[in-house]
C-alpha cells in the first residue's frame, strides 16, 4: 500500500523513500485481534509507555520514535539533518510566535507546548518549519529514559506530528495548533532525516506498539497509525 502523497510540504524523493518505511503484514488470532507486542532491544521499552499526556492529564499525542544515544548525539544529529531545538515557552517567546503567525515571518526555533511522559514535561523538543511562518512545521518532543542498556546509553521516547494550522483549542479555549492526522508520515520523515545526518547508526521497528490504529490527542485532533515504533541507534564516531 503505498504511502499517500497528498501532502504538498514533502518532496517527491522523501515520499518515495519513506515508501521504504511501510508496515509489515501483522498476523492476527481468530478472533481478530492483534497479539501484544513483543519488545526487544533496549530495556526502557520493555515498560514504555505508549501515549504523551496533556498537563490536565488527558490523553495526547501518540508515541511513535524513539533514539538511542547520549543528548549530544541526538542534538547533533538532528542539528546535521536540519532540525531546529525549540526555544523554551517564556511570555517573549510566546507573544513572538503569535505575532510572527500573524505576520508570517519565519521562526525557527519556535516553543512548543508541554506534554507529559513518565510524569513530566518533555526533556527537550525539536522541529523544521514550513514556509515562512511558524503555523505550519515539522516537529517532535523527546522524553529520556533513566534506564540505561548495556552501553551504558539512555532512550529518548519520542512524539512527532506535523502541525497543519493554528486555531482555538476546543478543549482548553486557548490558541494552540492542529495535528495532522498521519502522525507515521511525519515518523518515517524523522528516520529518513535522521539517516541523512551520517550519524545513524541503524534502525529497527517495534510491530503492535500501538494496538489502537485511530484515536484523537488532548487538543481533540484525530490521527491515524500502523502501529509501530521506530527505534533510531546513534553514533558519532560513524
Amino acid at each position: 500500500m503505498p504511502i499517500a502523497t497528498r501532502s504538498p510540504f514533502l518532496s517527491l524523493a522523501t515520499v518515495l523513500v519513506a515508501a521504504l518505511l511501510l508496515p509489515h503484514a501483522v498476523h492476527r488470532d481468530a478472533h481478530g485481534d492483534e497479539p501484544p507486542a513483543t519488545v526487544e532491544g533496549h530495556p526502557a521499552l520493555t515498560d514504555a509507555p505508549r501515549y504523551t499526556t496533556t498537563k490536565q492529564g488527558r490523553q495526547g499525542d501518540p508515541v511513535n520514535i524513539a533514539f538511542v544515544g547520549t543528548e549530544e548525539e541526538l542534538h547533533r544529529t538532528l542539528a546535521r539533518a536540519r532540525w531546529y531545538a525549540a526555544d523554551p515557552i517564556t511570555l517573549k517567546t510566546s507573544l513572538r510566535i503569535a505575532a510572527d503567525v500573524v505576520l508570517k515571518k519565519p521562526y525557527d526555533h519556535a516553543p512548543v507546548s508541554d506534554l507529559f511522559l513518565w510524569g513530566r514535561q518533555q526533556d527537550t523538543a525539536f522541529e523544521q518549519p514550513v514556509g515562512a511562518s511558524p503555523k505550519q512545521r515539522h516537529h517532535v518532543r523527546f522524553w529520556r529514559s533513566r534506564e540505561l542498556d548495556a552501553g551504558g546509553e539512555p532512550l529518548w521516547l519520542g512524539a512527532a506530528t506535523f502541525d497543519e494550522r493554528v486555531e482555538i483549542s476546543r478543549t482548553t479555549g486557548g490558541v494552540t495548533h492542529r495535528i495532522g492526522p498521519d502522525v507515521d508520515r511525519e515518523r518515517n520523515k524523522l528516520v529518513i532525516d535522521a539517516r541523512t545526518s551520517g550519524l545513524l547508526d541503524g534502525y529497527y521497528w517495534v510491530d503492535r506498539f500501538h494496538r489502537d490504529r485511530e484515536g484523537r490527542n488532548g487538543g481533540g485532533d484525530p490521527y491515524f497509525t500502523d502501529g509501530r515504533l521506530a527505534v533510531g541507534v546513534l553514533d558519532m564516531r560513524r
